[in-house]
């Protein structure tokens, strides 16, 4: 008996026991509801003020504030962050990018906010379904409040970041004018609330056309930004259709890139960007200050003032020499340098412009074809070939002699005459300024990086254009009956100059090409050198500056770089292979042997210099061009060169 009476009292436990744990997950739940009803103001989810909501839409709304309360509890969990509302709102860069709340506010605020925004944003188009069985006055308060609901961000394409976060806090927090009149005109009192979560919908990019009218790029870029969807627990709030509750934002941004038009529209934007640096230092190759705003330039004083909107508190002074050899003290010793500083004071302005200016200097290593090249052509074709030639230039160290020598380059990227920055005595207004220019490697464009992702590729297209060269690309042989293909042959008379170079034409023609022998110099004339470039299939001639001028080769033609003795594999590839590749040439290497050096004629067999030529690399560069390319000249075996002009012919062939 006491067992049959033990037994019972155990099943009467495990039975109370289960009646409890049922307790408490009620308990939790209804915790868990009470607790989000009560921090996100239950009128913002649940009730319409003034007007009392049916008891389905209650039902609804109820489950689906429960389901809401339970995601942002698994948000916080996984982001590790704390969502605190703000007037039972969740701040833009609290709220998980996968949730998206919109709700409507009274007239008054959504006139305060519509004044706020009236600079930057027109309209927004925000479409909803409406459900054929729900009530009718619900349905035509829905549509009347959601024709009229629409705005339009207009932005520069390089705000920065704190420009992207104000602009998606107005998204999700602010109202339009539109909208405000809607609300006044009888919808007052009848308040839609949106909940959207995470179901995958769309995101599409539309990149820059081009304005043909007038010549200038003008980049519209249209954003279809993910909205997600949550079913409703019981049935849809009156104004939605059961499960076809999806709708999008389309944020349009007109990109005014040429600089030359109206304007005004862009003080508020550029405001925007009040927190980021005026400069940047973080390149190896050069810095670069960047400013969109009120700017200032004194040439007479060296200096380049940003003007701060009220209400800055920033203040900054960079010191710039916009020249792109960093950290070459003996280069930038003759460059001027450009104080470029934030200030609420300035002189007045006694010029305006309506484009971009560019600051560069000229003096350095121009003098130098490659340095010409990789130091201003190169960087100056990166920084302002998006302005399509609305873009004025400010010179400092000027050159007169190379702005002239290089004169076609200049009417392509601006059309706007040349100003001698250290002679100016204007003071010039512009609202879009760049000191420096942006460079990477040597003679090499970083795509990932550089301006609307140009590369070598471009610029090779840009010589091309630009000094009007005929072929853009080469023919297979065979193509064009009895020609045979062009070599060209860079000479030296200097240095590095071919001591056969009788000898290597006879057997270049002996293989079937048609050679031409060309000597590349500062005096060389652009124009008649480029014509000769483009007109050949192979170019070939020992490390030097002459090798720039593959800039204007066709593009598939072959480059073949030939190695002076002492280890200098490296630095011919990083000088004229890589940029070769990257402008679509095909690109061979060949390195001289001990017995091809004139070397030989200066030192025994056994020297060092023919044994470790890295060690003396240790010495530095200016040792290393003394002893390897000041002082050596090349006296090619034609035997061993032979087949490398044989595999360009089969090359050519394909």
């Amino acid at each position: 008996m006491k067992a049959v009476e033990r037994a019972k009292l155990v099943r009467s436990l495990q039975q109370e026991s289960r009646r409890l744990r049922m307790l408490v997950l009620v308990i939790g739940f209804f915790l868990v509801t009470l607790t989000f009803v009560v921090v996100t103001k239950p009128d913002a989810l649940l009730f319409n003020r003034k007007q009392t909501t049916p008891p389905t839409a209650i039902s609804s709304s109820c489950c689906a504030g429960a389901s809401l309360g339970i995601f942002l509890m698994l948000g916080v969990a996984a982001t590790g962050r704390n969502l605190v509302p703000v007037n039972g709102r969740l701040s833009v860069d609290q709220a998980p990018r996968s949730l998206l709340i919109r709700q409507r506010v009274d007239a008054d605020a959504a006139a305060d906010a519509a004044a706020r925004s009236a600079d930057t944003l027109a309209a927004v188009d925000t479409k909803m379904v409406n459900d054929d069985n729900a009530a009718e006055e619900a349905n035509a308060n829905a549509r009347a409040a959601s024709e009229d609901e629409k705005r339009v961000l207009t932005s520069e394409p390089d705000q920065g970041k704190k420009a992207e976060q104000a602009t998606a806090s107005e998204l999700l927090g602010g109202e339009d004018e539109d909208s405000t009149k809607g609300l006044q005109e009888g919808h007052q009192e009848h308040l839609e609330h949106k909940v959207t979560l995470p179901t995958v919908s769309n995101y599409t990019i539309h990149d820059a056309t081009e304005d043909g009218d007038n010549g200038k790029q003008e980049g519209r870029r249209h954003i279809t930004v993910p909205v997600f969807t949550f079913p409703w627990c019981f049935g849809g709030p009156p104004d939605v259709a059961d499960g076809k509750t999806e709708a999008e934002i389309k944020l349009a941004k007109d990109v005014d890139q040429s600089n030359g038009g109206d304007r005004s529209h862009q003080t508020a934007l550029d405001n925007m960007d009040w927190n980021k640096p005026l400069c940047d230092f973080s390149n190896f190759r050069a810095n670069v200050c960047e400013m969109r705003g009120n700017i200032r330039i004194h040439p007479n004083g060296s200096s380049v003032m940003y003007m701060e909107p009220p209400g800055s508190k920033r203040n900054e002074q960079w010191k710039v020499k916009p020249y792109p050899r960093k950290g070459d003290e003996l280069c930038l010793g003759q460059i001027t340098e450009v104080t470029v500083q934030s200030s609420n004071v300035a002189p007045e302005c006694t010029k305006y412009h309506d484009v971009p200016a560019v600051i560069f200097a000229l003096t350095g290593y121009t003098g130098n074809l490659f340095h010409d090249y990789t130091d201003v052509l190169v960087p100056l074709f990166t920084t302002a070939s998006e302005f399509n030639g609305e873009v004025q230039f400010l010179i400092t160290n000027m050159a007169i002699w190379w702005t002239r020598k290089y004169g076609v380059v200049f009417e392509k990227l601006t059309k706007y005459p040349l100003i001698d920055f250290d002679k100016d005595n204007e003071v010039h207004c512009f609202k879009h300024a760049i000191v420096g220019l942006h460079a990477y490697m040597e003679f090499t464009i970083d795509p990932l990086k550089a301006p609307h992702n140009y590369s070598m590729v471009d610029f090779n297209r840009f010589m091309r254009r630009t000094y009007s060269l005929p072929r853009d690309a080469v023919t297979a042989l065979g193509e064009i009956p009895k020609t045979k293909p062009r070599l060209l042959i860079i000479s030296r008379q200097r240095t590095r100059m071919f001591l056969n170079l009788k000898e290597i034409v006879a057997m270049a023609e002996e293989i079937g090409y048609e050679v031409v022998v060309e000597e590349a110099n500062v005096n060389s004339n652009v124009t008649h050198f480029a014509k000769v470039v483009n007109s050949v299939d192979v170019m070939m001639g020992v490390h030097g500056a002459g090798l720039t001028n593959c800039a204007f080769l066709p593009h598939g033609a072959i480059l073949i770089q030939i190695v002076p003795w002492g280890a200098l594999d490296g630095i011919c590839r990083i000088d004229f292979g890589y940029p070769a590749e990257q402008m679509g040439l095909r690109y061979k290497h060949y390195s001289i042997g001990v017995h091809e050096s004139s070397l030989t004629d200066q030192y025994p067999l056994d020297h060092e210099i023919f044994k470790n030529p890295l060690a003396f690399h240790k010495n530095g560069f200016e040792f290393v061009r003394q002893t390897f390319m000041d002082t050596q000249n090349v006296r090619l075996d034609c035997n061993r060169f032979r087949p490398v002009l044989l595999e360009a012919l089969d090359q050519l062939n394909q």
